[in-house]
């Protein structure tokens, strides 16, 4: 990738972090409690500096090149919420995305299925991929340079054994207070963010009991989720690859992938991006986190923020271009 202005590069140093100057209310009563953690926080943010305030350097590297976004959903388009069927993005939050769809090549890449996460943004011009990644749609003629149509599923030899999983996991925790599972297609997730704290370890050694004498599957944990998915080489990071190929971007020399997101899953995407040095992957996080990503956003306002600003960019770009013409 072209390269970087030796100060992103030492603030950096292939890690992550991201900025905010808003001040922070305690949420306890001694003011100080919460002294280490605006401090902790403010320093991860000097390692990983705010995409927003650093938007001018990164979209420096963009011109001239095909910029191709992607993008999580839960917690990066939508707030992370109680109950998981009311993650809703906001009207803004759609436009903005439907905005810059319009203008650069546009992916969802989340655990959640398929139809699930496009039901939730219900725009036509944007590629979904669900499950992290196992279940890959591109609408045809909007995404799909090549012409290809359908679903690409590797893990579809899986499916059988999903649903027998997801029937003992009902039978196991169904009846659970707040426990609620939730079919992602190639992925099973049982969030307990609604369980009482004492039973969340019986939960969780329940869930595993039905995992661990399965080899052909893992069980991987999120932000107050489990999830059980298929032992197989592949991932959110794949997936990336999957698209930039059936966009006809794979061999590119003047592409600039940007790729936002807040879960740990997102992180074999953002190590995809940074091997490459062909983009600028974004972690979502308003708390100090180990992560590859380069830069940061502090929680889905500043993704909206963000968008919007991509998006007059790309207009300016154009209105630029234009000029030099007359």
């Amino acid at each position: 990738m072209a390269k970087f202005l030796s100060r992103d590069i030492n603030l950096m140093g292939f890690q992550i972090s991201h900025s905010n100057k808003q001040k922070l209310k305690p949420f306890y009563d001694d003011p100080d409690s919460m002294l280490p953690d605006v401090e902790a926080y403010a320093s991860w943010l000097l390692k990983h500096p705010s995409a927003l305030n650093s938007f001018d350097c990164i979209m420096k590297e963009a011109k001239g090149k095909k910029v191709v976004v992607f993008l999580d959903y839960d917690g990066t388009l939508s707030p992370i919420v109680e109950d998981p069927d009311k993650a809703f993005m906001s009207t803004e939050m759609r436009a903005a995305l439907r905005e810059v769809a319009k203008q650069f090549p546009t992916s969802i890449i989340s655990g959640r299925s398929r139809d699930k996460v496009k039901e939730f943004v219900q725009l036509n011009n944007v590629c979904y991929a669900g499950s992290h990644g196992l279940d890959i749609m591109q609408p045809p003629k909007s995404c799909d340079k090549k012409g290809n149509e359908g679903a690409f599923q590797p893990a579809k030899l899986f499916l059988p054994a999903i649903q027998e999983i997801s029937m003992e996991l009902e039978h196991k925790i169904g009846e659970t207070q707040g426990a609620k599972i939730e079919d992602n297609m190639f992925c099973i997730s049982v969030h307990y963010r609604q369980v009482p704290p004492q039973d969340q370890g019986n939960l969780k050694e329940k869930v595993k009991s039905v995992v661990e004498n399965r080899p052909e599957f893992r069980l991987t944990e999120g932000k107050m989720v489990l999830e059980v998915r298929p032992s197989m080489e592949w991932n959110k990071g794949d997936a990336l690859n999957y698209l930039l190929h059936t966009l006809g971007f794979s061999n590119a020399n003047d592409v600039l992938s940007l790729y936002i997101g807040d879960d740990q899953t997102d992180e074999d995407a953002f190590k995809v991006i940074a091997g490459k040095r062909e983009g600028f992957p974004i972690v979502v996080s308003s708390i100090p986190k180990e992560t590859k990503a380069w830069y940061s956003l502090r929680d889905p306002s500043e993704v909206l923020a963000f968008l919007l600003r991509l998006a007059k960019w790309n207009k300016s770009q154009a209105s630029f271009l234009q000029l030099d013409y007359v």
